[in-house]
């Protein structure tokens, strides 16, 4: 196993271990934070939810082979049920716009995939992380740095996440994966959608 392979595995146990504070309590509601879409316009989380309860996926980037295989398993597992049932799905991370589009483009997304910058949204969900000393010096041996793909020129990144949201941008659920090499099931956002209000 390569030195960088190492620092990323590393880095996942340690992340295991972490119990996520200050996550945004189901009954809240999250802030009308602005955003832009795969094209650089400027969008808000509103006009993506246009008025219908929607799923929120937050990811760290297109550079991410796991939110890769995540998000490419949500558009043929979980976007099929959503459009049946009235649902929207919206993909968020801090990259820039053109981070966004690559996405979209080589997953072939149906969904709107969008870039929250200086991760504002994420920020206001509690789910705010940032890779430790090691992999961040293990990304820039990869070419990565994250200071160039952010919008905002930051390491920060959101701790991948799953959410419910009403219409009026009121959480009904989350699902937060301190761990990025793991990632909430299609059949948990399922189950989640068919559970009785409480």
């Amino acid at each position: 196993m390569s030195a960088a392979a190492n620092a990323f595995e590393r880095e996942q146990l340690e992340l295991s271990t972490i119990t996520p504070e200050g996550i945004i309590p189901v009954g809240q509601r999250l802030p009308d934070a602005d955003l832009l879409d795969v094209h650089g316009a400027p969008t808000t989380l509103g006009a993506q939810l246009a008025g219908h309860r929607t799923v929120l996926v937050f990811y760290r980037g297109a550079w991410c082979p796991h939110c890769n295989v995540a998000l490419s398993l949500y558009q043929r597992e979980l976007l099929p049920e959503l459009e049946r049932r009235g649902i929207g799905l919206v993909a968020v991370s801090p990259q820039k716009p053109d981070g966004s589009l690559t996405m979209q483009e080589k997953n072939d997304l149906r969904f709107a995939v969008v870039s929250d910058p200086g991760n504002t949204l994420a920020g206001a969900a509690g789910i705010l992380t940032a890779p430790t000393a090691e992999a961040r010096e293990a990304q820039l041996g990869h070419g990565l740095d994250l200071t160039q793909v952010n919008a905002d020129g930051t390491t920060t990144l959101p701790m991948p996440t799953t959410a419910i949201v009403d219409a009026d941008a009121t959480v009904r659920w989350i699902d937060v994966h301190p761990n990025y090499a793991t990632r909430t099931a299609p059949a948990d956002v399922l189950a989640a959608l068919d559970a009785p209000a409480t």
